[in-house]
């Protein structure tokens, strides 16, 4: 049986949607229910703060709240990390430092956006944001969103870095994925649902996924299946998941969709979203509710 691999950050890990009430506000039940509930279900690791957790129109100070109420919550049973990068490489310690403050268990530092800084440009910012704190980093690989991505002559170099310990690849190269696998130590997790088998059958330490909503215990009987060399097995879970990841990645933005499942699962009371994402129409709704239904337990 092969070995599994290092996993500093636990194998089944969701990028967690943040609750919010009808009106927008944050709704802090929810978001202990539903950390609580993705624990319950199989995570043995959550990521807030995240894209999913609408980072990007939730302040600093609420993004801290929530980061204290899914510790306490769920802190003693999963690993919690939270979402702290920007394009402003000071914002982004501040925020890693504030984590800390917290109890956060690691740190999720996305590539800056927009400024589609240089690779020396972004081996610098990894670097600071590492050194900021005692928390172990994992690395945000996402050029889809971040307009440029983290080259594998770049991670080789962050590797060395004693706190930088993971990557989140949503680059979608598996083959790159794989050379820097072979090269260095970094613990890969899957960030794009659809690939989650793959990346687990070359060698990733699990998954950061937006499904994990839906089928976390999925994920899980995935994982433990590759561990054990049964692919044929964890094929059969990933064919089965076909549809709900289609209706959850492909009906509209994953947060938006995140919010609907738990919602339908009666896990939050609301799947309000906040401006410029709109909450998911009844018709998309009706779709996720079909994948679901359709998901074997």
């Amino acid at each position: 049986m092969p070995a599994a691999p290092l996993r500093p950050f636990g194998a089944v890990l969701t990028a967690m949607a943040t609750p919010f009430d009808a009106d927008g506000a944050l709704d802090l039940d929810g978001v202990a229910a539903l950390a609580t509930h993705l624990v319950d279900t199989g995570n043995d690791g959550l990521v807030v703060n995240g894209t999913t957790g609408e980072c990007p129109t939730t302040t600093d100070a609420e993004q801290d709240v929530v980061l204290r109420a899914v510790l306490d919550a769920v802190g003693d049973r999963a690993h919690v990390l939270s979402g702290v990068g920007t394009n402003d490489t000071a914002h982004t310690v501040q925020l890693a430092r504030e984590a800390e403050k917290a109890g956060a268990h690691g740190l999720l530092v996305v590539t800056p956006y927009y400024s589609k800084p240089p690779q020396e440009g972004l081996f610098h910012h990894f670097r600071v944001v590492a050194d900021s704190t005692d928390l172990p980093v994992m690395l945000y690989d996402i050029p889809g969103r971040s307009g440029v991505p983290i080259h594998s002559e770049t991670l080789l170099r962050l590797a060395a870095h004693d706190r930088i310990v993971a990557v989140k690849d949503a680059k979608d190269d598996l083959f790159s994925s794989a050379e820097v696998m072979a090269a260095t130590d970094l613990a890969y997790y899957s960030g794009t649902d659809e690939l989650n088998f793959a990346h687990l059958c070359q060698g990733a330490a699990g998954t950061v996924s937006v499904v994990g909503h839906a089928a976390t215990s999925h994920y899980a009987e995935m994982v433990r299946c590759v561990d054990a060399g049964d692919l044929a097995g964890a094929a059969a879970v990933h064919r089965g998941l076909l549809p709900v990841v289609r209706a959850v990645m492909r009906t509209t933005q994953g947060a938006i969709t995140a919010k609907a499942v738990a919602q339908i699962q009666g896990v939050i009371s609301h799947r309000t979203v906040r401006l410029p994402l709109v909450d998911a129409t009844d018709e998309q709704v009706a779709t996720l509710r079909t994948a679901l239904d359709q998901l074997a337990p």
